[in-house]
Formats: structure tokens, sequence, C-alpha cells
């Protein structure tokens, strides 16, 4: 996929297109855990990999071998997930999660099977999951190809690093920018997220796995 989205970029914009030529990228396969990716996805909000990690480490090992499931987490207190460094609006987040999972407002099995505004919508009606949430789980947990997070600062930064611009575009400069991408977003915002971290290098998150 990603040898077509950069022939792709060749095409549309020779800049993304030599960037694209100097970083590779893997492919992100679907999650086999999409309950337990969601809420490694809320407790990275607005945090660096580094801090997001070591809280994610610390919730996971409240939980037995049969991993984060909804009911196990409905089972915990509020004060063991504050105790692991998670915010109250996180453990609130976590818990409308959760809740919605068990009252099958949220049906993990099939949302697979909706396009990415279906799932924006589904994912959102949740208070404390934001188009930023789910759009990184669309990315990341589903594979979807053609998302862009326009108010992730590590994009923006990414596009003024890339274009030698002096200041962040307006919404409007993105939106005509990223337009030019699709159908392979995805894979231009890994390049950007790369750009971004080769100016200020970081610790990179990975997806947990089984």
């Amino acid at each position: 996929m990603y040898a077509k989205a950069k022939r792709h970029f060749k095409k549309t914009d020779p800049i993304l297109h030599r960037a694209a030529q100097e970083h590779e990228i893997e492919a992100v396969a679907p999650s086999d855990d999409l309950f337990r990716d969601i809420i490694w996805t809320i407790i990275g909000q607005q945090l660096s990999s580094r801090a997001a990690n070591a809280i994610f480490e610390r919730f996971e090992r409240l939980f037995t071998r049969r991993g984060i499931t909804s009911r196990a987490v409905l089972n915990i207190s509020d004060a063991q997930m504050r105790a692991c460094g998670l915010s109250g609006a996180k453990v609130r987040a976590i818990r409308n999660v959760a809740e919605a999972v068990q009252n099958e407002m949220l049906e993990l099995g099939t949302i697979a099977d909706l396009n990415d505004e279906l799932v924006l919508a589904e994912l959102t009606k949740i208070k404390g999951i934001g188009p930023w949430t789910a759009e990184m789980v669309l990315m990341f947990s589903l594979g979807r190809p053609d998302i862009f997070s326009a108010g992730d600062l590590g994009l923006r930064k990414g596009i003024v690093h890339l274009y030698g611009l002096k200041k962040f575009p307006s919404d409007k400069k993105i939106a005509a920018i990223t337009k030019k991408w699709s159908p392979y977003r995805t894979y231009a915002a890994r390049v950007l997220w790369k750009i971004a971290d080769a100016k200020k290098p970081r610790v990179g998150r990975k997806r947990p796995r089984n």
C-alpha cells in the first residue's frame, strides 16, 4: 500500500514524495483488540509518548491475563485508575466507553464494517472521545488509508517543516494541501510525523500487542 501511496504522491505532490522516499512506513493492520486500543488512544490524549506509554503500562497491570475488557474496566475503581496517572476526565471517558460497549451502544464487532464517516460518528457519540481520538483509532486500529487529523499538532508541525513555512497554515490551507494526498492521507500523515520527529526526537508510541 505504501508503494502505491508514494506513486500517488509523485504525481500530486513532488515535495511530499521526496520526503516519503526518505522514510519507511510500516503497514498498519486492523487491531486484534479494538476495545484495548480505544483505551490506549484515550490515555495518549495530549500526552508525550513517553508519559502515555508509562501510564498505559500501569493501567494494563490492573487486569488479569484476560486483558482489558469492558466488564473488567467497570469492576475497578476510579481511585485505581487515578493511581495509574490518569486524569479525572480520562477516567470518565474510559468508563463511558466501557459502559457503551456493555450496553451495546457501541458495537465493536461490527464497527470495522462501517465507512470512515460512520465510524467517526459512532465513536464521537461517547463523551470523552473527540475527533482526534476517533481519527487515531481509524488510522492505527482500523487501518484506514485515507485519514488525516487536521487538529494534530505534530501533523501541523510536519507541514510547516515539509514546505518551509514560517507559521502554521490555516485550516483552509491544510484542507487544500491534504486533498491532493487522498486516497492515501494516512500514509502522508505518518510521513509528516516522521518529519516532525526528526526535528525534535521523541519516543515513538506503538500500539500494544497481545
